[in-house]
């Protein structure tokens, strides 16, 4: 019977010392909340300021009539007839053409006021474009079809054209996944890991340790308050996208939920990681610079990664922010399944369990 009895309030304290556990990371992450929200820019740059970019680069890079090519004609013999056989342009490519002197002419491409220069040459021309420059390239190879069919040129093959401009192929649904997770790497990294060093500076960490609470419970709840968060910044986010520039959501919303949930606790334990010994403010924020630039400039928030050179892929595909967005574009754009996305989502969870389990090892309370 003792034995019973003693069996019996052992499970007892367990039980209490599991419930007195978790109400502990409850009250934790209900204090973490309540901090966020009472900070007016924390609400601003989460929620507001990805829906404002969004919005810009959305406007600036809708579909619309393609802008004028620029040419300058350069003033001598025959340069008035070329130019007039340039201002019919075609219907795809209009073509906005002047005539100058040769010194004008040759500075004001230099300067990136006309994209082609054009030198009459008695029976032909001479173009004079960058080959850098994309808009260059494409206003030489329009003004060389409008001459040559204005010289009696004749295509060899019949070609027609089609404009395929249907939600999916468009900037604003290429950018909106990568504004997504953008997002969230900055909100879990700053948020989690100022938060973490503003109460070391300000000595509230020094408090937890008189409690019983353990380190990995106390960082649990600061990451964890990021997926109270990432369920407002989805909706808010893909929302905007649907009702804004009607963009179409091809894939199941509990995947999407699902990656964003994932990849939003990797960034808050990258977060913790970043803040786990800095003292100061400045000193996190130069980590996390340095943690975020990269991911900035290589992950394909605004552009493709692919513009890379192929043999840094490999090495860009292993970022977490670059697997997000894989992930994310896959589902949301073309429906894919969670399976299919088995490699990006493996990426994304070895950065978070990594980061998580040395953040919990180097963490210091002062």
């Amino acid at each position: 019977m003792s034995g019973q009895s003693g069996e019996g309030g052992g499970e007892r304290v367990r039980t209490a010392i599991i419930h007195g556990r978790w109400t502990g990371y409850g009250r934790l992450l209900q204090a973490r909340l309540k901090e966020m929200f009472r900070e007016p820019e924390v609400i601003f740059w989460i929620f507001f300021f990805p829906i404002l970019l969004a919005l810009g680069l959305g406007i600036a890079f809708r579909n619309k009539p393609p802008d004028a090519a620029r040419v300058v004609v350069v003033a001598q013999p025959g340069s008035e007839r070329i130019a007039e056989l340039l201002r019919h342009g075609t219907a795809m490519q209009p073509l906005k053409v002047e005539v100058q002197s040769p010194a004008q002419a040759a500075l004001n491409f230099r300067l990136g006021k006309f994209d082609v220069e054009v030198i009459p040459l008695g029976n032909g021309v001479e173009y004079v474009y960058d080959p850098a420059r994309p808009e260059s390239v494409l206003a030489r190879s329009v003004a060389n079809d409008v001459l040559q069919a204005a010289a009696g040129s004749k295509p060899v093959l019949a070609t027609s054209s089609r404009v395929n401009s249907e939600p999916g192929s468009r900037y604003i649904d290429f950018l909106i996944p990568g504004l997504l997770g953008m997002n969230l790497m900055g909100s879990g990294m700053w948020g989690i890991g100022f938060a973490l060093v503003d109460m070391r500076q300000r000595k509230l960490l020094k408090r937890y340790v008189a409690t019983p609470m353990r380190r990995g419970d106390f960082l649990l709840a600061l990451a964890s308050s990021r997926l109270i968060l990432m369920i407002a910044e989805l909706a808010l986010m893909l929302g905007f996208g649907v009702f804004a520039f009607h963009m179409r959501v091809a894939g199941s919303w509990a995947a999407i939920t699902l990656v964003t949930c994932l990849g939003a606790l990797t960034f808050a334990a990258l977060g913790l990681l970043t803040a786990s010994r800095a003292q100061k403010i400045e000193t996190a924020s130069g980590i996390m610079n340095v943690v975020m630039m990269p991911m900035w400039v290589f992950s394909g928030i605004f552009f493709s990664y692919e513009r890379f050179p192929a043999v840094v892929i490999p090495f860009i595909k292993l970022l977490p922010l670059t697997a997000l967005n894989d992930a994310l574009r896959a589902i949301i754009l073309e429906g894919s399944s969670l399976t299919s996305q088995a490699a990006p989502l493996l990426v994304i969870c070895f950065w978070g369990a990594v980061s998580f389990f040395f953040a919990v090892r180097f963490f210091r309370w002062t």
